[in-house]
């Protein structure tokens, strides 16, 4: 994990106060001699004998500043609002914010916060670039259209989901550090993608894990379920949980669901058995991470698999 706090930026002096003390316990004679003529030279003098530091206001967070990654942090005290790139944060009562980056996101991100005075502060985020598993293939890549009889039944679906990833529900598992939904045979990694005679197909938008047919996986933090449907053409039984601020998993090709619509649930519960319905050439859960439009690596929030 990368631990950093963001430049400080310094703050209007407005609400510094300046005052001319007490006054001194030497002597009269001592006293007076030393007593400034005026208001102005005592704000002078009492500057000179003790300056005043000014206000520093700052982010700080922590996590995996590189594409698929993340972090977790506090805005600046005063924030009115705050933004990576051009989304919008969500911050928590207590300050607190989730951010993200996506498989494709370039390498500098602005971090930017607006306080209620009105001043903004922004610092650019370095994001590491990542090596991913390319296979360049002598083949013509298929044609992406689709034909309109299949788009009849797949917009529905399409639909569906949109609007599922896109309910608030007040989740806090963001906050959490989560765990493997399920442990097994790492059959497909986050970001991998086939280049057909130069031309890129799409990624692979989350992992694959095959423990075999059947086998119960849990959620891997706390949320509120928003999608818990059978029959989609592509992920067949899906899932799909909130953890909150922007952020939900998931989950594919279940052969069962053992969780409904709008049930809160906790790291660990059981929500599903492994199966290879829908697209699949065989029994594993696909899972998939996503902030907003950004798709995530699930390998960064876990840690590998022991």
């Amino acid at each position: 994990m990368i631990r950093a706090a963001l430049a400080p930026t310094v703050l209007g002096l407005s609400a510094l106060v300046s005052c001319a003390g007490t006054e001194p316990s030497a002597p009269a004679d001592a006293a007076l001699a030393s007593e400034p003529e005026s208001v102005a030279d005592a704000e002078s003098a009492a500057s000179d004998a003790a300056p005043v530091e000014p206000v520093e206001a700052k982010f700080d967070f922590s996590g995996e500043l590189t594409q698929g990654g993340f972090i977790r942090g506090t805005v600046p005290a005063g924030t009115a609002s705050a933004s990576l790139g051009e989304q919008v944060l969500d911050i928590a009562p207590d300050g607190s914010f989730f951010a993200a980056f996506d498989r494709d996101s370039a390498d500098s991100l602005p971090l930017t916060a607006t306080l209620e005075s009105g001043r903004i502060l922004r610092e650019d985020l370095s994001v590491s670039p990542r090596e991913w598993q390319i296979q360049r293939v002598n083949v013509a890549k298929r044609p992406s259209g689709s034909s309109e009889a299949w788009w009849k039944r797949r917009e529905p679906e399409w639909n569906a989901i949109q609007d599922a990833r896109a309910k608030e529900t007040g989740a806090t598992g963001w906050t959490q550090d989560f765990i493997w939904p399920v442990k097994g045979r790492i059959s497909g990694l986050f970001g991998r993608q086939r280049i057909y005679r130069g031309e890129p197909g799409s990624y692979h938008s989350g992992i694959d894990i095959a423990p075999g047919n059947g086998v119960p996986f849990v959620a891997p933090a706390d949320g509120v379920v928003v999608l818990a449907r059978t029959g989609f053409s592509l992920e067949g039984s899906l899932i799909i949980i909130d953890h909150g601020a922007g952020l939900n998993s998931a989950f594919l090709h279940a052969s069962r669901i053992v969780v409904e619509e709008g049930q809160a649930v906790k790291q660990g519960d059981h929500i599903g058995n492994v199966g290879a319905s829908g697209r699949a050439t065989g029994p594993h859960l696909h899972w998939g991470l996503k902030w907003n439009a950004a798709r995530l690596d699930p390998l960064l929030f876990t840690g590998p698999m022991d």
